[in-house]
């Protein structure tokens, strides 16, 4: 640790597989003066700033990025007539056996989960008991993945009340608070890029969409209809974002960094490497706002 660096208060978004870009930013701050002191996370923000408070982002970095689209459905475990579409815990145990497993209280960096009490809908700090165990609370988004029973509280994720947690931090003896939002404006060129790749190079899925087409006999509606998933995922997009917006105008950060909303899929992890970078350029960019 260089005696000149910035000392940083982290604050890590909720978003889906847009928070791989956390890995990115961690890593510009490091590569770039900033010793990172503290670390807050909902969701998504949780799992990345918990696997780095335990000095393992390295290794979850090179495993994720490894990931294929099959891996990620292999990790899914699906479940019925329960709180969620999928368990979670296949992914925490593989994660456990990848990372160890440790108590928050004993990392090197302070560390908070942020999950949401069902019941009471209050949010939830959580900062000792097992790592995984907190991480798992803090992702249990509703309808995706099943409630979190911790004591006599029902935990899910932390972003139904605090999208972007900054108030864990408010106490912190930092020189900066780093904010990263996963909720940024869409733009045209974040437009997935695998995706666009499929329909344009696969000549299966050319013939398959020219047959259908030829053979359809009612007019297409002007809109694409909705799927109660898809419905469901945009409606809470749109309500964490407004909380996001009313919470950061309450606390606002030193610098905030913004990655856009429609830069991947809510399960997209197989595009990790272009994620990482994403964090990285949103990253510089935002600090050489701050300087100037």
């Amino acid at each position: 640790m260089s005696s000149d660096s910035t000392t940083v208060s982290l604050v890590l978004g909720s978003g889906g597989a847009r928070g791989l870009a956390h890995i990115g930013v961690i890593q510009w701050l490091g590569e770039n003066g900033y010793t990172i002191r503290s670390i807050a996370g909902a969701s998504i923000g949780a799992l990345v700033g918990g696997i780095y408070a335990a000095s393992k982002l390295d290794i979850y970095a090179q495993w994720v990025s490894a990931l294929e689209r099959m891996h990620v459905l292999r990790l899914l475990d699906p479940t019925i007539g329960s709180s969620g579409l999928f368990k979670g815990e296949r992914v925490i145990s593989v994660l456990r056996e990848l990372i160890g497993d440790c108590a928050i209280e004993d990392l090197p960096i302070a560390f908070t989960a942020v999950a949401t009490d069902l019941d009471s809908g209050q949010e939830v700090w959580l900062r000792n008991g097992k790592l995984f165990d907190a991480i798992r609370a803090s992702m249990a988004t509703p309808l995706v993945f099943t409630a979190v029973r911790q004591g006599d509280r029902t935990l899910v994720d932390g972003a139904v009340v605090n999208p972007v947690p900054i108030a864990p931090t408010l106490d912190d003896a930092t020189e900066l608070t780093v904010a990263v939002a996963l909720s940024g404006a869409p733009e045209a060129r974040l437009l997935p890029p695998q995706s666009a790749a499929l329909v344009d190079d696969n000549s299966y899925s050319r013939r398959f969409r020219s047959f259908v087409d030829s053979r359809r006999r009612v007019r297409e509606p002007k809109r694409p209809s909705r799927g109660l998933i898809d419905v469901a995922f945009v409606s809470m997009q749109a309500m964490q974002d407004t909380i996001a917006r009313l919470r950061l105008s309450a606390y606002s950060p030193d610098v905030m960094i913004e990655i856009p909303r429609n830069a991947c899929g809510f399960f997209e992890f197989w595009r990790a490497e272009e994620l990482i970078a994403l964090g990285r350029a949103r990253a510089a960019q935002a600090f050489a706002q701050l300087e100037r």
